[in-house]
């Protein structure tokens, strides 16, 4: 596959935020820089999330996190290009004449992308204990971890997108409609182990930890019912290890624009300046965490706790807490009316 160059090259002064923006529509996670055509630099997520906990700023020139020692070959063809794509373990090679200028840009296929790159098996939780009360009246039929994203039950398009990269141990927490939900997962014919865990009473967006404590002794993964992460989890857990976390929040870019002119004033009441609907970024949790067993000392069996709260008490006691950031369009969302659809929409237009 050759792609659109015009989608992957960016200049050196696109903002970082900018640069975000074109890697979630990228066919890979590389970016690569140009000018007037000519091969300067390549620019990856790994560089921005880099740049991005190093706190630097989102609306720098892209050139202050670029690489500018990109791989590239001069003149191959394909088959050639794949072969050093292996040895080198990048996702895109730009092919470029003598004067270095790009021809054109070879990717992995789908194939190629399932085949490189190692499994990671790794338990998996769901939290699916909720109500689901910003979905009704859907929810008042099914609960929300059986409703279904583009014909297929959001809980089940989760666990096969970690079965994908080798995951192979589930485990459900449930209670609201919990029998249904049983009796759906019960009914399939699956590669994978999937064992539920009762909550007897709602335990909050954390406490359901608790019961996982006989069960899961390894770092694991914890993921609200309700989110899809097109991010490759084995990057996420990689950099949680290489950080040496004891929990990674996963966190998404959102970029906000105010509907309105924003007035500054003084004290004294005298206008200073204006803004006509002026944008915020900010990055947000997705409900979606890398953990390490030390979690379950800072949570009671049966407690009722929300997660923000355990990691609070984990600070506290000097243990560290890392982020992960994505991307804004690398975050799809089902908790809401307009979110479902929108996720809907995205699944139908990447075909997944």
């Amino acid at each position: 596959m050759v792609v659109d160059i015009e989608k992957m090259i960016i200049k050196e002064e696109e903002t970082i935020l900018g640069a975000m923006e074109y890697l979630d529509q990228a066919a890979t996670k590389v970016l690569f820089v140009a000018e007037g055509g000519k091969l300067l630099a390549a620019l990856t997520d790994g560089d921005i999330r880099r740049w991005i906990l190093q706190k630097g700023d989102l609306n720098a020139a892209v050139k202050n996190a670029a690489n500018y020692s990109p791989k590239y070959l001069v003149g191959a063809g394909r088959q050639q290009a794949l072969q050093y794509m292996r040895e080198q373990c990048i996702d895109a090679l730009p092919i470029v004449d003598d004067a270095g200028m790009i021809h054109s840009i070879v990717l992995w296929n789908e194939n190629e992308i399932v085949l490189r790159g190692d499994s990671v098996d790794v338990p998996v939780v769901i939290m699916a204990g909720g109500l689901g009360t910003r979905l009704y009246p859907y929810t008042k039929i099914l609960p929300k971890p059986l409703i279904p994203v583009a014909d297929i039950p959001i809980t089940e398009r989760i666990i096969h997108s970690f079965q994908h990269i080798g995951c192979q141990n589930f485990y459900m927490i449930v209670n609201h409609k919990k029998n249904m939900i049983k009796a759906y997962f019960n009914d399939l014919d699956t590669q994978y182990s999937l064992k539920f865990c009762d909550e007897d009473t709602p335990l909050g967006t954390g406490g359901g930890i608790s019961l996982l404590r006989d069960m899961v002794s390894e770092t694991f993964v914890l993921t609200n019912c309700d989110v899809l992460i097109l991010e490759d989890v084995r990057k996420i857990i990689k950099h949680h290890r290489q950080q040496g976390n004891k929990v990674t929040m996963v966190c998404s870019l959102k970029n906000y624009v105010i509907p309105y002119g924003v007035v500054n004033f003084t004290e004294g009441g005298e206008i200073s300046s204006f803004e006509e609907k002026p944008s915020l970024s900010f990055f947000t949790n997705t409900g979606y965490y890398i953990l390490e067993p030390d979690v379950y000392r800072y949570v009671a069996d049966g407690e009722k706790i929300g997660m923000p709260d355990i990691l609070l008490r984990m600070k506290e006691d000097d243990q560290k807490i890392g982020v992960y950031p994505i991307g804004e369009n690398a975050w799809m969302d089902m908790g809401q009316f307009d979110t479902m659809e929108s996720m809907e929409r995205r699944l139908r237009e990447l075909g997944i």
